[in-house]
């Protein structure tokens, strides 16, 4: 999405390509085991119809995670870092507290 469509401002490249991804999901989900955590997000915004310039724009990115796991539906608010991911990835494989980033994995359980 960033590389080829949103850097060059192709707004229909990029709606194309979300729609591609989001016709794949289904298939994601399908093939996830219940144990597993699906974290869709992104490190930048990169929005194809901003036109001052092609750099990396300052939106917020989404940060959408799914597991057959987890008991309810969770508002994760607005994270301070991207290294939240990998803090909570680091706190549910059991790897140990990182630099950065605060783990989000007691909103994702019963725990």
């Amino acid at each position: 999405f960033d590389m080829v469509y949103g850097h060059r401002r192709n707004v229909a490249g990029y709606a194309q390509a979300l729609e591609a991804f989001d016709r794949r999901i289904p298939q994601v989900l399908e093939a996830m085991s219940p144990d597993d955590l699906l974290i869709i997000t992104a490190d930048h915004g990169c929005d194809p119809s901003y036109t001052t310039h092609t750099d990396h724009t300052r939106e917020y990115v989404p940060l959408l995670v799914y597991g057959k796991e987890i008991p309810k539906a969770v508002n994760l608010g607005i994270r301070s870092t991207f290294a939240d991911c990998g803090q909570t990835i680091a706190d549910i494989l059991g790897a140990g507290k990182l630099a950065n980033g605060v783990s989000f994995k007691k909103d994702l359980t019963d725990e």
